[in-house]
């Protein structure tokens, strides 16, 4: 099928809430921003006709870069795709401006903002601009060619601050222009609908509704959940199976497969924490969190590893001997078997194949990665944005309707703001949560602003807070716990990229995402620190914004490869950590981590591995995640005998090294956060017991991956299902000890 026809079959649409009517920026500041907007993604039209709003370039620079994009324009593009592509700029892209004012007023942190707009501020202002940019006139009168002069000056500044921001400016440019622009997409031949995705019907949930009313409403159960993602889910099939009653919160609203996978702008709104934009204090590092119904487990990539044996053997020797039993062994077996995790129906897609076959080439030790599809082969890669196909057996497929088939009762859109105690004796006894409900609006969906708020007290005799790394913590601090060590211990797995350019269209967002690992750097201290390479997924919107930029017109040029690359991503298993702690002024998650020099120097190692791979599977460019270092191009006289002992290469090695992976030019994400409730085997050391209690909180649990002792070193999700598996059948043995 053409783009355009599998477009016409795409998934039904998830409308998003009204923009955030107060103003985030001046008029002022808006035209500067926009004009900075316009530099990293401008208009580039044909010299014959070009304006003052065109970055100027002349014929030959111009006819070849048409003629590098023309190469590798998708089959069946429209005959103008090329000349949209490059006049497209990033203001006159509809609903772009309204998505920047989204993520500055729904999403940035008040910090964070408040700087953006003394920058701008001071970019129209003569002392400011002959401050930041060396002329006294404002920067938005200035021609493109200037505007673009400036940014790339910053990106090379003495001062960490600008090179920090132009970054900053290019990736959220990018990204909000790649998710908003009707020109890229034709030109990559990228569908909104999965090539090899098929619908799926899953599970019709029911969901509690709260009448209307002024007083708090009151609901009783045996165990409430706060969180349904792979943790909470687990733990709400066992329980209810076991005869309990039980009701699974969350804060996040449920959409069928019928509505996913999402547009990538709706899906950072509807299923990604904060808009898919959490950033580390100091910016180092981008945190995605799932934030949906089913959590991480509906917009993740199948990947289900079983804990490994040495970090087993670590948490053993801190006095949790749970983890070298052969109850923990059960447990992970349980879960994997209820997802149907194997290897048997896996077919790898050019990305994993390149990964495979390169490390085999070099020696590397590489292996398939278990899928959790349920015995299908599941070639699609659009589940970062949810999947339509109910295959992956995530927590909405598998354990959440095993739970409602049990008897237990779910409610969305419930906040939780505090978890409720009495006192007595000394002690301190859960007794319920306390939050605030909000309902879909009149046609059923979340968008409208017609909705019902109520406040509502739910009773339990246990209480599980499975509300994730980021958000478990600080649900137990808003409830006046008090344990200092609540929040400290976050370990996120921090990730970085390696692109190579194909001679041959890849086309890499199709067949599954994460289907093949690399191990051979994942011990390198003799403690279990490194790191492992693994695929990226390949939606446009989650790759290019990663990429550096270094001009307007080389970045359209090379975001038009993508239907030619693969990316690979370094995954470390940081020794080091970090902490989650609420913002002084909101409440929110803020995140206080940077890689240690001793986390980026396994990273290093990695990151010239996989470039080596890239290099000995073909690839024609190599590019790194690191603003500074240029693209590594290939000579056609490269002997292929002689492979990755190519002199130039390994010139361009030696200089990634020398380099190093320097902050703030080092582009470093995190979709794996865990420890910020620690499980230990005392109160001085964590958060949680051996059972997966609170610590001085008598029937209070958390059962998500914030409970892991130190990094997991693999994908977290069957991990945390088996320590939930652990912990919910120990909370359902001291309920029925009590009604005996």
């Amino acid at each position: 099928m053409t783009v355009p026809e599998l477009d016409m079959i795409a998934p039904l649409d998830t409308p998003l809430p009204p923009v955030p009517p107060a103003e985030v920026l001046t008029p002022s500041q808006w035209i500067t921003f926009l004009a900075i907007a316009d530099t990293i993604i401008p208009s580039i039209a044909d010299p014959s006709a070009q304006s003052i709003d065109d970055l100027a370039v002349d014929v030959p620079e111009y006819n070849n870069a048409i003629q590098k994009i023309q190469q590798i324009i998708a089959t069946g593009a429209p005959s103008d795709a090329v000349q949209k592509y490059m006049k497209a700029k990033a203001s006159s892209t509809p609903g772009f401006k309204d998505l920047i004012h989204r993520t500055f007023g729904d999403y940035m942190r008040d910090d964070a903002l408040k700087g953006i707009r003394v920058i701008l501020s001071a970019l129209d202002t003569r002392a400011g601009c002959y401050l930041l940019t060396g002329y006294s006139t404002s920067f938005c009168l200035h021609p493109v060619n200037v505007r673009q002069q400036i940014l790339q000056g910053w990106s090379q500044s003495y001062f960490p601050q600008l090179r920090q921001l132009v970054k900053s400016f290019a990736a959220l440019t990018i990204a909000t222009w790649v998710k908003q622009s009707s020109a890229i997409n034709p030109v990559l031949g990228f569908p909104r609908a999965p090539v090899h995705g098929k619908p799926g019907k899953g599970f019709d949930y029911s969901f509690l509704d709260i009448p209307p009313g002024q007083d708090q409403e009151l609901v009783e159960t045996d165990v409430i959940i706060v969180g349904s993602g792979c943790g909470g889910g687990v733990c709400a099939k066992n329980l209810a199976e076991a005869g309990h009653r039980v009701l699974v919160t969350d804060r996040a609203y449920h959409f069928p497969a019928k509505h996913l996978p999402m547009s990538s702008t709706d899906a950072g709104i509807h299923l990604f924490h904060n808009g898919g934009v959490d950033t580390s204090d100091d910016n180092s590092v981008a945190f995605l969190a799932g934030q949906a119904w089913g959590g991480g487990g509906t917009v993740n990539w199948s990947a289900s590893l079983q804990t490994q044996g040495f970090v087993r053997q670590e948490w053993a020797d801190e006095g949790l001997s749970f983890f070298t039993s052969s109850e923990y062994q059960d447990c992970l077996d349980r879960v994997c078997q209820r997802m149907g995790v194997s290897t048997k129906y896996i077919e790898h897609n050019e990305n994993n194949r390149v990964l495979f076959e390169g490390a085999r080439k070099l020696g590397f030790n590489a292996k398939e990665v278990p899928q959790n599809t349920g015995g299908n082969k599941h070639y699609c890669g659009y589940c970062t944005l949810g999947c339509g196909a109910a295959e992956k057996q995530g927590p909405v497929v598998s354990w959440l309707p095993d739970a409602a088939n049990a008897g237990a009762q779910f409610m969305e859109g419930f906040e939780a703001e505090k978890i409720v105690f009495d006192f007595a004796s000394g002690r301190r006894i859960t007794t319920g949560v306390q939050g605030t409900w909000t309902s879909r609006d009149e046609t059923g969906g979340v968008s409208g602003s017609n909705k019902t708020k109520r406040k509502v007290l739910i009773k339990a005799k246990r209480v599980i807070v499975s509300c994730g790394t980021l958000h478990s913590p600080l649900l137990l601090l808003r409830s006046d716990l008090t344990n200092p060590q609540i929040g400290r211990n976050l370990h996120c797995h921090p990730a970085s990229l390696v692109a190579g350019v194909f001679p041959k269209e890849i086309r890499p967002w199709e067949g599954g995402i994460l289907t093949t690992l690399c191990e051979e750097f994942a011990n390198q201290d003799n403690h279990g620190h490194g790191a492992k390479i693994n695929a990226m997924t390949m939606i446009p919107s989650w790759v290019l914004p990663f990429m550096p930029w270094t001009g307007g017109l080389d970045f359209k040029v090379f975001a038009s490869k993508l239907s030619r690359m693969c990316a690979h991503c370094v995954v470390v298993r940081d020794r080091d950590s970090g902490q989650v702690y609420p913002d002084p002024v909101d409440g929110r998650c803020k995140i206080k981590y940077s890689p240690s020099a001793f986390d980026k120097g396994h990273a290093l190692e990695c990151i010239l591995g996989m470039c080596k791979i890239m290099y000995v599977m073909g690839a024609e460019e190599i590019i790194v995640s690191q603003v500074g270092v240029p693209i590594f191009t290939r000579s056609p006289d490269a002997k292929e005998s002689v492979g990755i002992n190519d002199a130039s290469f390994q010139a361009w090695l030696a200089n990634l090294r020398k380099r190093g992976l320097p902050h703030p030019e080092t582009s470093w994400g995190s979709a794996h956060q865990m420890g910020t409730c620690r499980m230990a085997a005392s109160e001085t050391k964590g958060v949680v017991d051996p059972t997966g209690e609170v610590w001085g909180a008598e029937g209070l649990y958390v059962a998500d991956a914030s409970v892991f002792p130190s990094a997991s070193g693999v994908n977290p999700m069957v991990t945390n299902m088996a320590i939930s598996d652990m912990i919910s059948r120990g909370v359902s043995r001291g309920l029925k000890m009590e009604n005996r």
